[in-house]
């Protein structure tokens, strides 16, 4: 018989746009929980240090695309309702899995998601090193590489970012899936970078190293519950 997670996990489905979604409070009395994110449309969400300027507001205008800011670091991220899978992981300071080390304290949960794509069929692996970095990293999040994220076959399969408070950390999980445009996309929304070839560049490099999983969400949501520590 397989372990019962509900026990442990606290599982909330939420609905609505981005910006809403990304100024849900960490609850001040914290325990285990996981937000399944029901986007309500397309978003560019940019890191809290990025400014709107780096936005080309007339193609998100002319796409139907939202803008917005989440609390946790990073370059940009497009979220779309079709094609990617956003969860949200919260853990509260006294737990188990808990780590003062913000770069060490992201492997618990990658090792979850490694465990959920395997039971999927897809093998993965860890990024155990530090933050790798590129040209285009500080732009678009998927463009480097941070401590605990994960890899198939070398590629990026999904984005971690963190966001602490006195409670705990509230860990934003978004993974990318097929049938959707390519990792680039996301370029065509941003003025930068200005150069024309740095442009090509980001573009290549984007479609090179980010892997869009065939899975479905429904499938993949259940596979990381199931694989969550207990």
């Amino acid at each position: 018989m397989s372990p019962d997670r509900s026990a442990a996990w606290s599982v909330v489905h939420r609905e609505g746009a981005a910006t809403a979604l990304h100024a849900l409070e960490v609850p001040a009395s914290l325990t285990r929980t996981v937000w399944v994110m029901g986007l309500a449309r397309p978003a560019l969400v940019l890191g809290s240090t990025q400014s709107p300027d780096v936005v080309d507001h007339a193609e998100v205008a002319r796409r139907g695309i939202d803008v917005t800011t989440r609390r946790s670091g990073g370059g940009a991220v497009l979220l779309d309702p079709r094609a990617s899978v956003w969860i949200d992981v919260l853990l509260p300071r006294d737990d188990a899995c808990w780590d003062d080390d913000v770069n060490r304290s992201f492997r618990w949960l990658g090792d979850a998601w490694v465990r959920a794509l395997g039971a999927l069929g897809i093998d993965a692996a860890v990024h155990a090193g530090p933050l790798r970095r590129t040209d285009g990293s500080a732009l678009v999040c998927f463009a480097g590489l941070g401590p605990g994220e994960v890899t198939v076959a070398g590629a990026k399969a999904v984005g971690i970012s963190q966001r602490r408070t006195r409670a705990g950390a509230r860990f934003q999980c978004v993974v990318p899936l097929a049938g959707g445009g390519p990792p680039s996309t996301v370029v065509d929304l941003l003025v930068e970078p200005t150069d024309a070839d740095a442009r090509v560049d980001l573009r290549r490099h984007l479609d090179a190293t980010v892997v869009p999983l065939a899975v479905t969400a429904p499938a993949l949501v259940d596979a990381l519950l199931a694989a969550l520590p207990i």
